[in-house]
């Protein structure tokens, strides 16, 4: 929610001024040179990095003035920068490479069913998805049944109008809370049937089936595909196994 502006000390942000500059008025005053203020327009850095979930501003790459769209997302991987979009934002993922392990994991024991089932396709932390014009997400992992691909194929668009089965989010140091729940309205809003989201930090993980519809299990449980992908089972423990070196719990073995 956007948050009381005579106390914010970030800078305001002002509208992209396009064409040529119109001619010199007669000084007046500053205040009418900035469109009407409104509490439900984000009007400084600060409301945006709120609404946007809490985040860090070094985490908000594209110019306020200015909406970005998939055309800016596309110029911001090329340049190394994997951001998501959102709401006209370009938002640099928060990621660590312990975070990356634990997604790989996942990969690998989705992909034994998957693949070995012909059941769809599991994407990993580089596969984005066009949510809406303006919203596009990157989970950590994703899988999507072939029903929910055009023509039952692979899409060689670099960010797909296409809404996965089942979204896995590692979360990592620079997440919110509130942005995570973000991340999860966007996801059942467009038609998404479960979420898993990773504690690396608790070695748990829940597990929600709609907004209110959730379970979280810790490291001795073991997590199933539901009827998201039926047969699927996945204990926690070989999953949090890889931030152990290989020396952890072997101290009585020979």
């Amino acid at each position: 929610m956007s948050t009381a502006r005579n106390s914010d000390p970030s800078p305001p942000i002002h509208p992209a001024v396009t064409g040529s500059p119109p001619a010199k008025a007669a000084p007046e005053d500053a205040s009418s040179a900035l469109p009407p203020a409104n509490l439900s327009v984000a009007s400084r850095i600060a409301d945006v990095l709120t609404d946007l979930g809490g985040i860090a501003a070094d985490r908000l790459r594209a110019g306020c003035a200015t909406p970005a769209g998939p055309d800016e997302l596309s110029e911001s991987h090329r340049n190394g920068n994997l951001c998501e979009l959102i709401d006209g934002y370009l938002v640099e993922r928060a990621m660590g490479y312990r975070e990356s392990l634990i997604a790989a994991v996942f990969i690998e024991l989705l992909n034994q069913l998957v693949r070995k089932n012909q059941l769809g396709v599991v994407s990993g932390a580089d596969g984005f998805f066009r949510l809406a014009p303006n919203l596009v997400r990157g989970p950590d992992v994703a899988f999507t049944s072939w029903e929910r691909l055009p023509d039952r194929k692979v899409p060689i668009e670099a960010f797909p109008a296409v809404v996965p089965d089942l979204v896995v989010e590692v979360v990592s140091e620079g997440n919110t809370r509130t942005e995570m729940t973000n991340k999860r309205r966007d996801y059942f809003a467009r038609g998404v049937k479960l979420i898993w989201i990773v504690d690396p930090v608790q070695r748990s993980v829940a597990i929600w089936r709609s907004m209110t519809d959730y379970a979280v299990l810790d490291e001795t449980q073991t997590l199933d595909g539901e009827d998201v992908l039926p047969g699927l089972s996945i204990p926690l423990a070989e999953v949090f196994r890889v931030l152990d070196g290989p020396d952890e719990g072997n101290e009585g073995s020979v």
